[in-house]
């Protein structure tokens, strides 16, 4: 089978900001306590940080971490995370129905990201609290001193302000899950004077609104245009979250979700619509602040016992199918770089996440963790449109689903073109060419593929590797090669 793609310098879909990259951190299971906080282990550090796990997730060169969740957030009270350790309360947590200890807090938050070179994505609890908790928390972090809260923050050992600069306004509230869940009249109501509240206090910071949690919801839609006629001045951004999971076993139509976070993105149009009907000039973006592949451990978790302190939960352990999707799904973002600003892949450590720690002690890499690894560092720039072919197939829920996803980002110097490929074909090797367009290529300087590993293979023990793919060669102003079956693949190519 051939499929291809062609390369346009001219029309750019748009400048990518590196924070669609970011990443995400919850109080839940693991992904704090034994992932990335261990005091007494051989490898922590004098605050208790796991340098393994620190130095795994350096290589994922991830920009921005949004905490303290997710679920947990709508029953936080962040005073809890502050102040000396052996003063802090032990609490219920709700969403997870687990004990939350505390022992890890803001504080100690924004001393783990110096340690990972990332920025804050900070949620505020609109579900069992609101505007006051929030102003109150952005004095603490952002305010410089001689006040209340930023003197208490001083006190606590932090000088300086910790100047978060990005906010999400609750979380999930449209998801009747929710502690404090709210209908869009009400949710729009107090996002919209949340933020007024807290650019109060500092008016350079962003806020992100809650949109809805799944395509699915069957308020999606109405959702986002009721949130956003009330709320639109005073909020930058609109959540999207989605995660798919393979639980009947069928792998060419779990490969096929990509169309559908396609068709969640292009929702953007509700933003606009608003834009339109309020003349208004300020435009909307948007936060994919929670995406993956998440099903593998719902049975598990539907067995534990209650209010335990960090129990082993949402511990997907990922396969090679998984990988696929997750590149098709980076893919998929690249080609919104206009409209898609922010994403965080949920989660980081343990939880739903690319890194895993064991029993033994051992941090290692899941299957996920590669094509993140690779996007998130090689793509820099801008994405160009792509005029891609590729045959078809269908499936349960996609009649046309391409057997190549593939997408091209120009670095900023202008020199370099990187392509991302996924070969959805399961058997069947794909000849694959990238034209050059209006480029005039000169050399590939990278060619790498991820493949030839089993569907259902996971990387427990540490196997899984990028390899080279020796397969191509320049004629006619293109590279043309073979694209192993079920294969994740990265090409850069020097150009004028």
């Amino acid at each position: 089978m051939k499929s291809s793609i062609t390369l346009d310098k001219y029309a750019p879909v748009g400048q990518i900001d590196e924070r669609i990259y970011g990443s995400f951190i919850e109080h839940l299971g693991r992904a704090v306590y034994t992932g990335i906080y261990q005091p007494g282990h051989p490898s922590a550090d004098e605050n208790g940080f796991r340098q393994d796990v620190i130095d795994l997730i350096n290589q994922l060169n991830v920009p921005i971490i949004r905490y303290p969740g997710g679920n947990f957030v709508s029953g936080f009270n962040w005073e809890d995370s502050i102040g000396p350790k052996d003063a802090r309360p032990r609490r219920l947590n709700l969403a997870w129905q687990t004990i939350e200890t505390n022992q890890f807090g803001l504080h100690e938050f924004m001393q783990w990201l110096d340690k990972v070179h990332a920025a804050p994505m900070m949620a505020v609890n609109l579900g069992t609290r609101g505007i006051d908790a929030a102003r109150n928390l952005i004095e603490y972090t952002n305010f410089p001193k001689g006040s209340y809260y930023s003197d208490l923050r001083r006190q606590n050992g932090a000088e300086a302000p910790f100047n978060i600069k990005t906010w999400c306004l609750g979380n999930e509230m449209d998801g009747p899950w929710q502690i404090g869940h709210k209908d869009a009249v009400a949710y729009g109501k107090l996002a919209d004077e949340t933020a007024h509240a807290m650019r109060t206090v500092d008016d350079t910071i962003e806020t992100v609104a809650c949109g809805s949690s799944a395509l699915t919801m069957p308020t999606f839609g109405s959702w986002e245009s009721t949130v956003l006629d009330i709320a639109y001045d005073r909020v930058d951004y609109l959540s999207l979250h989605r995660y798919y999971g393979n639980q009947d076993n069928d792998t060419p139509n779990f490969l096929a979700q990509s169309l559908d976070l396609d068709d969640f993105i292009s929702g953007v149009a509700i933003c606009d619509s608003i834009k339109a009907r309020k003349h208004s000039k300020k435009t909307i973006n948007l936060s994919l602040d929670e995406w993956n592949v998440w099903y593998h451990s719902n049975d598990h978790d539907a067995q534990d016992a209650k209010w335990q302190e960090h129990p082993h939960k949402l511990e997907d352990i990922y396969n090679f199918e998984d990988a696929l999707l997750v590149g098709s799904m980076l893919i998929t973002m690249l080609h919104h770089a206009d409209r898609l600003k922010m994403a965080c892949l949920a989660q980081l450590v343990n939880v739903i996440a690319p890194i895993m720690t064991d029993e033994n002690g051992g941090a290692w890499a899941q299957s996920i963790f590669y094509p993140f690894m690779q996007v998130s560092t090689l793509g820099k720039g801008t994405v160009l449109t792509p005029i891609v072919k590729s045959g078809t197939y269908g499936t349960k829920e996609f009649a046309a689903v391409p057997y190549v996803d593939s997408v091209a980002v120009l670095n900023d110097a202008g020199d370099t073109v990187t392509v991302f490929a996924v070969s959805k074909s399961l058997d069947t090797p794909q000849e694959f060419t990238i034209a050059a367009g209006d480029f005039q290529f000169d050399q590939v300087t990278l060619s790498s593929q991820f493949a030839g590993y089993g569907l259902k293979e996971t990387n427990e023990d540490g196997h899984m590797r990028l390899a080279d793919n020796t397969s191509y060669y320049l004629a006619d102003n293109g590279v043309h090669v073979t694209l192993a079956p079920a294969s994740w693949n990265v090409f850069q190519i020097k150009v004028q």
